[in-house]
């Protein structure tokens, strides 16, 4: 016999980070030195890996 089956919340949540942080918190400031330093970084990165994957 079989016990009865307990429901848990959803496993997956499809509110986008952008929602989720208000405007004015300290992580988007963050969030664009982190940007601005990847694009400054992605020539040297681009050269790590072969062309075609």
């Amino acid at each position: 016999m079989r016990s009865q089956q307990e429901r848990t919340g959803p496993l997956f949540s499809y509110i986008s980070t952008e929602d989720r942080i208000p405007a004015s918190h300290p992580l988007r400031q963050v969030r664009r030195l982190e940007d601005q330093a990847l694009d400054r970084l992605n020539p040297t990165f681009c050269k790590l890996y072969p062309e075609g994957g």
